[in-house]
């Protein structure tokens, strides 16, 4: 059973007497907690660390809280680095994995002192030449390549995936590194996204725990930790059971003490870089009903859009939706849940069963908190919305304003006849 919104249709409407809909709120209380847990069930490994995904959600009050809560990032581009600098958060508590990556973006990770996770071999050469001398802590990201399968279930295909090294250019890798000074190594991979099973960490875990005993055997190269990324996921829809992430934990442990253990390996730390599963439960998108239309089908329209949250048009991904106030009435009316872009692709819901929804009704879009304001874009000149935060103390934080036409056309230096508008 899908759980209830963190807030309810009383506190929403109290709320948009400030902050009108659509807005994007988070849940604080429910982002630390589950930091906590993700941390306990790793603390088998004295030398864990979680390196949240920025790419989930680049807010950085958000960041702020999952750092106080001893985490660092997951960064892939300058920008990224840079809200990470300004939150304090540098040195090693910063991973820098990124792909096809300009010479600027290598030159400000190395001068943070982030750790640098080369998606592949050709990046040596290519990261000798900008900085120099390498630093003595490195990382590659591996490619097991083929299709990933959990008993007859494909997973996901990582051979058909841009990043990562092959198992031979990996073990070339190691050895030029070491040839070149490097005396830490890291191992990285990511190859399934999103995974509802318990069962993901431990086989990828077991995986890169065999690889990290092989290399190490055969190049020399001292490996210090095991970056097993991001991937596990966060249950969508209703009928979904939510991951364990106790069980992950202990699943992990299970081949490390099996693999990493016996082969004189038992300090190498586990690292995480997990997004979704940090903050995606706890974030909601909260819009409006404003229209309704009765044609071939039942249509509500919502002060939402795909600009808000692209995921359904993008991915035909599935987000819950709760009708704030009608939660105890039955779900007996069939309707498709729009917004006003140019493009029939617009639509949070199709043929979802809801209560029945009146003009000014709020509706909560769970499970809004990662990859979905990150996603946003300002097709037919929609501008994003504003972001809220649910503190612990139940008091409401204004964490990032709405755009407005001036920031939409902020970059159109030399176009003086914007002037003459009032943008407010």
């Amino acid at each position: 059973m899908k759980e209830r919104p963190f807030i309810n249709k009383e506190q929403v409407a109290e709320i948009a007497k400030t902050y009108p809909t659509p807005f994007y709120i988070y849940d604080e209380k429910g982002i630390r907690e589950n930091a906590r847990a993700v941390r306990k069930a790793f603390a088998w490994n004295p030398g864990f660390r979680e390196y949240f995904a920025v790419k989930a959600n680049p807010n950085p009050h958000l960041i702020e809280i999952l750092k106080e809560e001893g985490c660092g990032t997951d960064c892939s581009s300058f920008t990224e680095l840079m809200i990470s600098d300004a939150v304090d958060i540098r040195g090693d508590m910063i991973m820098f994995s990124s792909n096809e990556t300009p010479a600027e973006d290598f030159r400000y990770a190395n001068e943070l002192g982030a750790i640098i996770n080369l998606d592949d071999i050709t990046h040596i050469p290519f990261l000798e030449n900008i900085i120099g001398t390498l630093p003595e802590t490195l990382s590659c990201r591996y490619n097991p390549g083929g299709i990933l399968k959990m008993g007859n279930t494909i997973m996901d295909n990582p051979g058909d995936a841009k990043y990562g090294m092959t198992t031979e250019q990996i073990h070339e890798a190691f050895k030029i590194l070491n040839s070149k000074g490097v005396k830490n190594f890291g191992i990285h991979a990511f190859i399934a996204s999103n995974t509802i099973t318990n069962e993901y960490y431990p086989l990828l875990a077991k995986q890169l725990f065999e690889l990290a005993v092989d290399l190490q055997k055969k190049t020399d190269a001292r490996v210090t930790f095991i970056n097993l990324s991001g991937g596990i996921g966060i249950p969508y829809r209703p009928d979904q059971k939510e991951n364990d992430i106790h069980a992950i934990g202990a699943g992990v442990k299970a081949a490390y003490d099996e693999i990493l253990v016996p082969a004189g390996m038992g300090d190498v730390a586990i690292y995480a870089e997990l997004g979704r599963f940090m903050t995606g439960p706890y974030g909601a998108l909260v819009t409006k009903a404003i229209h309704e239309k009765h044609i071939y089908k039942e249509y509500i329209g919502v002060d939402a859009c795909a600009v808000d949250l692209i995921r359904p048009a993008m991915y035909k991904a599935y987000h819950h939706i709760t009708v704030l106030g009608k939660e105890k009435e039955a779900d007996d009316q069939v309707y498709d849940i729009v917004g006003g872009l140019c493009e029939n692709n617009d639509k949070f819901a199709i043929d979802r069963n809801l209560p029945q929804i009146e003009k000014g009704d709020y509706l909560f879009i769970h499970d809004a908190g990662a990859h979905c304001y990150s996603l946003g874009y300002n097709y037919n000149g929609k501008l994003k919305p504003k972001e809220l935060l649910l503190k612990a103390d139940g008091e409401i934080k204004l964490i990032r304003r709405a755009e407005t036409p001036r920031d939409y056309l902020a970059t159109l230096d030399g176009f003086p006849v914007f002037g003459k508008f009032r943008f407010g």
